[in-house]
């Protein structure tokens, strides 16, 4: 859909539609950094340049990925400006028919593949809640999908001199809440996490529990207080969507649960169909990288899958161990305390080579360094030493 690589990582300006009249992809914000370590967030057979920081810009991200395309002839291979508009199982059920559109010269195209790797992300359908009063709210309402910039200059949202509630603590939301509140007059950050974040934030930032309703002025908590705010920004997720899908492909969202879905990738009633990248609190690069390796030794015939049943019945027992630790459907693919575990039984099932176990090891004391020093954990910075070991540079 975009007219150059990168997706997520395409830093646009606008947001809303498109010129083509397509929903903007793109949540990224100005002056972005990583939030995990360019050591763990580059590919296995290609890292990520060396360079001083360890938390790197978005741009170089951007270049990172640019370079990888370059070095493995991928560009050559990619439609940019092609909406994909339909995909369904072909009349014989042995292939997909693809249906695009090609957005420059507004021609619907219908294309033929044997195998087809949805890769869409899950940043860039907002997931808003619903409260009691949010159409009385004389305020503005956003979606951090919507974010540029707390700069005058970006129309979207003036920060300078707002008072500002963020709804939402994960790693978005807190990030923000620390942007905006360099311009803000006063900042909110509403959570419901079980503890509280450890990190220190600046003065002007505070912490409240969840909101129950929204007022005309501002919001009630939780815990029977209320504030005033002349802006709400939901810092509440996204929705995994995948508005392209015929129904025929036999694969149901519900509260984010994507299935039927063989070890979170492989469509189960259409095995020649697969999902790359919905598991979440994971290290992503590698993480995908071994969810596309785990397929292709499927589809290159180099091992033979399991049967629909077998399948089926290994989803259901995983499924059902994950209800008993008390997840919800909205959690069924997130992984974090489990990740090492996953990595590996996808590694073992499809035996190809594993996750590095220094990997592993810094994405475990780097995930949650958001939370304990907010506004200083970008300063940290590793070097990898060998397959095992790593070592804290500052």
């Amino acid at each position: 859909m975009g007219k150059q690589l990168g997706g997520t990582w395409v830093f646009n300006e606008a947001t809303g539609k498109n010129e083509y009249g397509i929903d903007v992809h793109s949540s990224m914000y100005k002056g972005l950094k990583t939030n995990l370590p360019k050591e763990i967030m580059g590919y296995p057979d290609f890292p990520i340049p060396e360079q001083e920081s360890s938390y790197i810009p978005a741009e170089d991200m951007l270049t990172f990925f640019q370079q990888f395309a370059e070095s493995y002839g991928i560009l050559e291979h990619i439609r940019f400006s092609h909406y994909v508009v339909r995909v369904k199982p072909t009349i014989d059920e042995k292939g997909w028919e693809v249906i695009v559109r090609d957005c420059p010269n507004d021609q619907l195209l219908t294309l033929t593949f044997d195998y087809v790797l949805v890769c869409n992300g899950h940043y860039h359908t907002p997931n808003l809640p619903k409260y009691p009063g949010m159409s009385v709210f004389r305020g503005k309402q956003m979606h951090s999908h919507d974010y540029r910039s707390n700069e005058p200059s970006f129309k979207i949202l003036y920060i300078t001199g707002e008072t500002v509630l963020v709804i939402g603590a994960g790693p978005s939301g807190m990030d923000m809440a620390y942007e905006i509140s360099k311009k803000a007059i006063r900042v909110t950050l509403s959570h419901h996490l079980k503890d509280k974040p450890q990190t220190v934030f600046p003065s002007n930032v505070t912490l409240k529990p969840d909101v129950t309703r929204l007022t005309v002025t501002g919001v009630e908590y939780a815990d029977g207080t209320s504030e005033d705010f002349s802006v709400i920004c939901y810092s509440t997720g996204y929705k995994y969507t995948f508005p392209f899908l015929s129904v025929d492909c036999g694969i149901t969202v519900e509260e984010n649960y994507v299935q039927p879905l063989y070890k979170h990738c492989i469509n189960i009633r259409y095995p020649t169909m697969a999902f790359i990248g919905l598991p979440f609190y994971v290290c992503a690069a590698q993480m995908m990288d071994l969810q596309a390796r785990f397929c292709l030794k499927f589809f290159s015939g180099a091992k033979t899958l399991p049967t629909q049943e077998e399948m089926s019945a290994d989803t259901a027992a995983e499924m059902e161990e994950r209800w008993k630790r008390g997840l919800k459907k909205r959690q069924a693919h997130m992984m974090g305390p489990v990740e090492d575990r996953y990595y590996d039984d996808l590694a073992q099932t499809a035996e190809i080579d594993p996750i590095k176990p220094v990997i592993k090891k810094l994405h475990k004391i780097s995930a949650m360094r958001y939370s304990e020093d907010l506004v200083n954990f970008r300063n940290d910075k590793f070097r990898l030493v060998d397959d095992e070991t790593f070592v804290k540079v500052n």
